[in-house]
């Protein structure tokens, strides 16, 4: 579990099982594939997609809410005031969290970095 900034708010992510069925519901995508496509932006700023980083942070923060309501993605980006996309601990906290939960073993093919 991670705790990111996001303006002036506080938000706790947690990479689990669940992140992955709340993000598959909300955007019927796959969360793996998607996260897969953050592993190139070190090298190359063009490719950041702040959409999906948001979309990647509400999953993970609706599965540490499990059982508790937690607002659809477009409610829940609408309660934040700004985000700071410059600020690399927030961006390097949000994709440790996710690596950390989706990603064990380390060497794994495809894995972001």
């Amino acid at each position: 579990m991670k705790e990111l900034n996001i303006g002036d708010q506080i938000v706790r992510v947690r990479a689990t099982p669940l992140a992955l069925i709340f993000y598959n519901q909300e955007f019927n995508s796959d969360l793996i594939g998607d996260l897969v496509k953050f592993r190139d932006i070190s090298e190359d700023l063009s490719k950041l997609d702040t959409v999906a980083i948001l979309k990647l942070i509400w999953a993970m923060a609706k599965a540490d809410s499990f059982g508790k309501s937690f607002p659809s993605f477009e409610g829940w980006v609408a309660t934040l005031e700004f985000i700071d996309f410059s600020d690399s601990q927030f961006l390097a906290a949000a994709m440790e969290e996710a690596q950390n939960g989706f990603f064990r073993k380390s060497g794994v093919k495809g894995a972001i970095k």
